[in-house]
């Protein structure tokens, strides 16, 4: 009964959706929004979260999206696996809108095909239940196995792609660190066999070291099983090493759409281009010389002359008016590389740094070859001196003397405590006194 429902899912997966269309390069597109509004509540408290949004995702690419806090980027997402509404434009995934009221047998379809990993992997899991139950939540759902033992082979051979152990499965999320979590999260989604994932910020919330181990899982994923993405993220110094075209988003509306080593080549949107310049330097000192762009939207004038969003060649799409847009098409065919980041360089500057840190460096080392051999800085002398305070201040003005710092910090520190216990009791006992008098 079961395999004759796993057949009928996959012909009514076929009759649904069909083939993807086609562009006129070849490509297939996989999912297309077209001018996609999205506005979060009504009347004058109606806030428009998401303007006019246009982008494909080819199949096989890894689409980025990527933006400030609040730009927008987890709304179009979560509209894509049809969580929030649209108000405007649609979504088409396989050239069928799945956006608005659809049929239920298509709704199916859309979520057996189009899975998400969330930003946060410790609110994204149910905390009473087993991460066997997690992954296999939607196995049951869709009745994506044979038999019981056919469920069980799947989820370890899922836990295991992930790099989690069989004896895992019968644990709890909060047993498990950030990373875990986050690969529980993701053999969760990809135990489905989607064509779409959907990751929200997926690495943000995880510690450096960990980031690149899910990225790389990330990237095994989309090799063996042909996934898709749509990745999102802030992270630019990530984003150019993991995607094939990159969409910036500001403020709801998307100001530009390149490949990534054409974005970061040529990034025209004075958006992009403080973005980029954000990116952090490994070097310090290139770092702290770097001058940093902020972008300010006044720059545009779009009162009489409105933007659009253009493609300027080189499968390059940018947002701005006639004037800009010819602006940016001139840069653009003169194919020399724009400079995103500029870093100020005065030789005297760095040469007089340089000499400040070479006489710190060498007066830190002098203090540290002068330093008495027995100038330990023992918890004794401190303890000795709590007791007998004065006697503490008297060794430790001796170890000053001979230059004993460590000593000396150790019986001051010891001394003064003990003299505000014994200027607290002689206080209290003061006070009681005078109590007993009157």
């Amino acid at each position: 009964m079961r395999e004759e429902a796993n057949r009928l899912s996959k012909m009514t997966k076929k009759s649904l959706l069909g083939d993807c269309p086609v562009d006129a390069e070849g490509r297939e597109i996989l999912l297309s929004l077209k001018n996609v509004d999205i506005t979060f509540g009504k009347g004058e408290n109606a806030v428009r979260a998401v303007t006019d949004a246009s982008f494909d995702i080819y199949r096989g690419e890894t689409f980025s999206l990527v933006g400030e806090s609040g730009s927008g980027k987890t709304t179009i997402g979560r509209a894509v696996i049809r969580v929030n509404p649209l108000a405007a434009g649609e979504i088409d995934y396989r050239g069928v809108r799945i956006s608005g009221k659809i049929p239920h047998a298509l709704d199916r379809e859309v979520i057996r095909n189009i899975q998400m990993v969330f930003q946060d992997p410790a609110a994204s899991l149910n905390e009473r239940a087993t991460v066997d139950y997690i992954i296999s939540e939607g196995l049951y759902n869709f009745h994506l196995f044979e038999n019981e033992a056919d469920r069980v082979r799947k989820v370890e051979k899922m836990i295991a792609q992930v790099g989690l152990l069989p004896e895992h499965l019968t644990r709890y999320p909060h047993e498990f660190s950030g990373g875990q979590r986050q690969r529980i999260g993701i053999a969760r989604a990809m135990v489905m066999e989607p064509e779409l994932v959907v990751a929200d910020e997926p690495i943000s919330a995880l510690d450096v070291s960990i980031r690149a181990q899910v990225l790389n899982l990330m990237k095994k994923f989309q090799q063996e099983k042909h996934l898709t993405y749509l990745f999102i993220a802030h992270d630019l110094s990530v984003v150019r090493f993991i995607s094939d075209r990159i969409g910036v988003i500001y403020k709801g509306r998307i100001v530009e759409i390149a490949s990534a080593e054409e974005l970061f080549n040529f990034p025209l949107h004075p958006y992009t281009h403080s973005l980029i310049s954000a990116i952090p330097i490994p070097d310090p000192q290139l770092e702290k010389n770097k001058v940093l762009y902020t972008y300010d939207p006044s720059i545009h004038d779009y009162s009489v002359d409105k933007p659009e969003f253009v493609d300027i060649g080189h499968d390059h799409w940018v947002y701005g008016n006639k004037e800009e847009i010819e602006k940016y098409r001139t840069l653009r065919e003169k194919n020399e590389p724009v400079r995103a980041i500029t870093i100020t360089f005065d030789p005297e500057k760095l040469k007089a740094s340089a000499e400040e840190k070479e006489a710190q460096d060498a007066a830190a080392e002098t203090q540290f070859l002068e330093a008495p051999v027995h100038d330990t800085g023992n918890r004794l002398y401190a303890i000795a001196s709590f007791f007998l305070p004065i006697l503490g201040l008297i060794v430790g003005f001796v170890f000053r003397h001979f230059h004993y710092i460590r000593n000396y910090k150790m019986c001051k520190k010891g001394a003064v405590a003990g003299l505000l216990v014994l200027g607290a009791i002689v206080l209290i006992f003061l006070l009681l006194l005078l109590l007993a008098v009157i």
